[in-house]
């Protein structure tokens, strides 16, 4: 398993950014010469929540021996507290950054599918709410989305963030009725899909229980299976806190169609 830092410069946001990458290119088997072929990823982009940076799940999330166990690339880039949105100003297009430089940056550098059945998006928090908002708007892009105590609530309910003054990340008023809204962006998929299920992607929704954000994601899972979306929905004891992301990001992993794992070890995997 290889786990890399790499720079790059972005012309969204108009700078050199990092991402954290995990690749599970080194699995060695007694049935290989070596290491054998790497065939194309199947890819996870994990995003962050607020206040957090693109190491957070790699440090807090357990996700490296979870990329080891299931052949999966994880691109983990850093959302700096802009909530993985487009917004005015110079160098502030967090969303396409997101949705198209990311992927198309990373399937350049790295041996990762190009196909969109084998491309996810996912986060917590901050990340969550990035992941649906984003998933939907790129939906030729992200097959699956995940979404762990997803920051909903700017347009679901008055209620304020755990970390509150919400107001100072995005102005709900003004927002409400543009693609920032993931209820905007899900009724232009709708739309733009012409009943065509296929472009459909799958979502799994998950929220502590004891999570303030929960009655915004118990509304906004109602909206989803009203218009038709493939929706699992998963809580567990908890809050707003990493004891839930660790285990919902193995839930996700789980929903995700990935198939047989190739045999054998790695890097991770040494002891």
């Amino acid at each position: 398993m290889a786990v890399l830092e790499a720079n790059f410069f972005s012309s969204c946001l108009k700078r050199t950014v990092t991402m954290m990458v995990i690749l599970p290119v080194d699995k060695f088997s007694s049935y290989d010469e070596g290491l054998g072929k790497v065939k194309p990823f199947k890819t996870i982009y994990l995003l962050h929540g607020l206040l957090g940076d693109h190491r957070d799940w790699l440090d807090n999330g357990a996700i490296r021996r979870l990329a080891e166990d299931h052949d999966l690339a994880v691109i983990m880039p850093s959302g700096e507290n802009a909530f993985y949105v487009d917004s005015s100003g110079f160098g502030h297009d967090y969303g396409e950054f997101i949705g198209k430089e990311l992927v198309q940056m990373s399937r350049r550098m790295f041996p990762l599918s190009h196909k969109r059945e084998d491309t996810f998006i996912a986060g917590l928090s901050m990340g969550g709410y990035g992941a649906v908002r984003n998933g939907f708007k790129y939906l030729k892009t992200f097959s699956y989305i995940g979404s762990f105590s997803g920051a909903l609530h700017f347009f679901e309910t008055a209620r304020e963030s755990p970390f509150g003054a919400s107001d100072s990340y995005i102005d709900r008023k003004k927002a409400e009725k543009s693609d920032l809204n993931p209820k905007v962006c899900l009724d232009k998929l709708l739309k733009s899909a012409k009943g065509d299920k296929s472009l459909y992607p799958h979502v799994y929704l998950s929220c502590g229980e004891e999570d303030d954000l929960m009655e915004a994601n118990v509304i906004y899972r109602d909206y989803l299976k009203q218009k038709g979306i493939d929706v699992k929905w998963h809580t567990m004891p908890g809050g707003h806190e990493w004891d839930v992301w660790r285990a919902e990001i193995r839930n996700f992993i789980d929903f995700l169609p990935l198939g047989q794992a190739k045999a054998g070890i790695g890097s991770g995997n040494v002891k």
